[in-house]
């Protein structure tokens, strides 16, 4: 696949491994342009995920839903400033992990851990499917969130069901970034001087939708995103860009990580 994306010009709002993501593209020919959209932070106050931690070592929880890879490894940090990093570990090991997608089944790996169910598909929606079938009525599950609104509906249906729920959001984004950067951004998409935009999260969306909103862009971003083929790493993001009026979109079909992203980049930038 030697320099099969040789003159793509690819905006690459990556958040968490721009770096990563921008050489694997660049390593097949692609001017990849990096506008970071969303930093992600330590929390400013502790406290909440310091008890969530105790409560997970102390053995209250029967399952554990890791919602993503940061979420775990953030927790894992935190447990490791107060001397429980092995504590934390095995009390993962004795419950059961449910994962919503391979972000956090790689992030149990990496500790010798491994997820004893796994949502077929990424989404909130995937991980109660999953569970459809189970009596949770009473289980005590603890819920690992992301920051935002994107999760509390997984929250609600776990409740529906009885389910006695402990939720902890580990970290927090930091949407401050470089708005001029963004807003020239959105205007070279708009002028036709960007043939491709890659998404990994939908906090990356968002935080385009309200740089536009933010500096009057709103309909230079729609218009850019109805004409420009845009690749997004799985069906969360995708559902996010179709509401926006995204109508050339290419995502991977089963395996939600950067590679297959590339790889479905590289497919349709051959056909042009």
């Amino acid at each position: 696949m030697a320099a099969v994306l040789s003159g793509l010009r690819i905006l690459v709002p990556e958040s968490r491994e721009p770096d990563l993501f921008a050489s694997m593209l660049e390593a097949e020919g692609a001017l990849a342009l990096r506008c970071p959209l969303v930093h992600i932070l330590d929390l400013e106050d502790p406290k909440e995920a310091e008890v969530w931690i105790g409560q997970l070592v102390a053995g209250e929880f029967q399952d554990v839903i890791w919602l993503t890879g940061e979420g775990l490894r953030r927790l894992l940090e935190i447990a490791e400033r107060h001397g429980s990093r092995l504590a934390f570990i095995d009390a993962v090991r004795c419950i059961r992990s449910i994962t919503r997608g391979p972000k956090p089944a790689r992030a149990l790996r990496e500790i010798g851990l491994s997820s004893q169910l796994a949502a077929l598909a990424p989404t909130s929606q995937g991980v109660m499917d999953a569970l459809v079938e189970e009596d949770i009525s009473g289980r005590r599950i603890a819920v690992q969130l992301y920051p935002g609104s994107g999760a509390l509906l997984l929250l609600e249906r776990l409740r529906d069901r009885s389910a006695v729920v402990f939720p902890v959001t580990p970290y927090r984004y930091a949407p401050e970034a470089d708005a001029p950067r963004v807003a020239a951004a959105i205007r070279d998409l708009y002028a036709g001087q960007i043939d491709m935009i890659a998404f990994t999260s939908s906090p990356q969306v968002d935080r385009l939708l309200d740089v536009a909103y933010e500096t009057g862009l709103e309909s230079e971003l729609r218009a850019a995103l109805a004409r420009v083929p845009v690749a997004a790493v799985g069906p969360v993001v995708e559902q996010k860009l179709r509401a926006l009026g995204a109508t050339s979109i290419v995502r991977p079909e089963n395996s939600f990580h950067l590679k297959p992203l590339v790889r479905m980049i590289a497919a349709a930038w051959s056909q042009q």
